[in-house]
């Protein structure tokens, strides 16, 4: 009977469940988990209040579940845009909205899992290297089990970035250094003092993310999108996607698998500089320009799996510049969704693509939006946006001059 393992993404290289170093002791790419798939998955299961390891049990290797570590992450809704699909010319256009995921962000889903995994291997330390986002995610689930819990995040982080982080109380460190090199330099530490860093793509994590496409797929009633277009940093989360879409196919839940679409911005794209240059490994990118560090790792530590995964089941990898991000941000607001404009980049490019004609207006499409815009914001100041001043006499006529306005979309 096949047991339930990692296996390294580049040499293939076998190791138990418990090891918590994320690599490949050959190689060094990134470890994945190998499900045996030996229970079949009940699709007239109610969600009502389960957990996603709950829901899921049936690709996920826990012989048992605390459910007292979940707040309630996943499950987020899948969204119909006819407003936003019209105006990109698309017929058919759902948003997967994980901004209101417990700390606002795709995050969540990771965190737990390789919290259950952390305890499940008799972990007292947790900890994470972020630009925000995964941050606030280790932090709230670190106090929620009781967990000692490490924070490293870049030194010229924005201070309303870190106190969203500070009130969970943990060990927060601002760092100085090249922040790819971070990520190795965290790995390290980790194995010399036994801390679990739980860092963007170590395999639990991956895990969590692959719960989005299971959730898809059963919000569309197992009929599978052509597009899934997502954005991309350090490329664990399209790898947990990917990887989700493909349980699924080989348990035969769904017959066929989408198009993996990922964005990154222009100004740190090292993933999409590798793909264009028909590379196999990816390049770091030595002066980031991003207006978003959500989005902007310069040495994405899953790049080169990603790359081999893209090209294998046939996705493909665009950029977008910060100044199209802010406009992805506009389009969300106006069907209600306050994104920021990392997790906004997926709309902008589906309007790219569609212009470029790789998209075509009868495409079936879900765009990610990743992250909640009130993440981050100081980044609202770049909109400029137009707020009418007036005595009380004057506001009957400063309504009737706005009202006269065009609208945005």
């Amino acid at each position: 009977m096949k047991k339930d393992c990692l296996v390294c993404t580049g040499c293939h290289k076998e190791y138990p469940l418990d090891k918590i170093f994320p690599r490949c002791d050959n190689c060094q790419e990134p470890l994945e988990i190998k499900i045996s798939l030996s229970q079949r998955f009940n699709k007239n299961r109610k969600i009502s209040s389960e957990s996603i390891l709950e829901h899921y049990a049936a690709f996920y290797p826990f012989p048992w579940i605390d459910n007292q570590l979940s707040l309630q992450e996943g499950f987020t809704p899948l969204v119909k845009v006819d407003k936003l699909a019209r105006l990109l010319e698309i017929d058919n256009l759902y948003l997967k909205n994980e901004t209101v995921n417990p700390t606002w962000s795709f995050k969540d889903r990771g965190t737990y899992v390789g919290v259950q995994h952390a305890l499940s291997s008799g972990c007292n330390y947790i900890g994470t290297l972020s630009s925000g986002n995964m941050a606030a995610s280790v932090a709230a689930y670190g106090a929620r089990a009781g967990l000692k819990t490490i924070i490293l995040v870049s030194a010229n982080m924005p201070l309303e970035k870190l106190n969203p982080i500070l009130i969970y109380q943990p060990i927060l460190i601002r760092v100085q250094g090249d922040y790819g090199q971070m990520y190795y330099e965290s790995l390290k530490i980790g194995q010399e003092q036994g801390i679990y860093f739980l860092n963007s793509d170590v395999p639990f994590r991956v895990e969590g993310s692959k719960s989005i496409a299971f959730e898809i797929c059963e919000q569309l009633d197992y009929s599978v999108p052509d597009y899934v277009l997502i954005p991309t940093s350090s490329g664990g989360n399209a790898r947990g996607i990917l990887k989700g879409f493909l349980e699924f196919f080989e348990g035969g839940l769904i017959k066929k698998l989408p198009k993996i679409v990922c964005i990154q911005l222009a100004g740190c794209a090292p993933i999409y500089e590798a793909w264009i240059r028909n590379k196999d490994r990816i390049t770091p990118i030595q002066e980031p320009q991003a207006i978003d560090n959500a989005i902007a790792n310069p040495f994405p530590p899953s790049g080169n799996e990603l790359l081999r995964k893209l090209r294998k089941y046939e996705g493909l990898i665009t950029t977008v510049t910060d100044n199209e991000a802010l406009q992805g941000q506009l389009m969300l607001a106006q069907e209600g969704i306050f994104a920021q404009p990392a997790a906004a980049v997926s709309v902008i490019a589906l309007q790219k693509l569609k212009k470029e004609g790789i998209i075509s207006k009868k495409s079936y499409c879900v765009a990610l939006v990743t992250g909640a815009g009130i993440k981050y914001t100081g980044i609202l100041e770049r909109h400029k946006f137009n707020v009418s001043t007036g005595t009380l006499p004057e506001l009957n006529k400063i309504i009737r001059t706005r009202l006269k306005e065009l609208p945005l979309y």
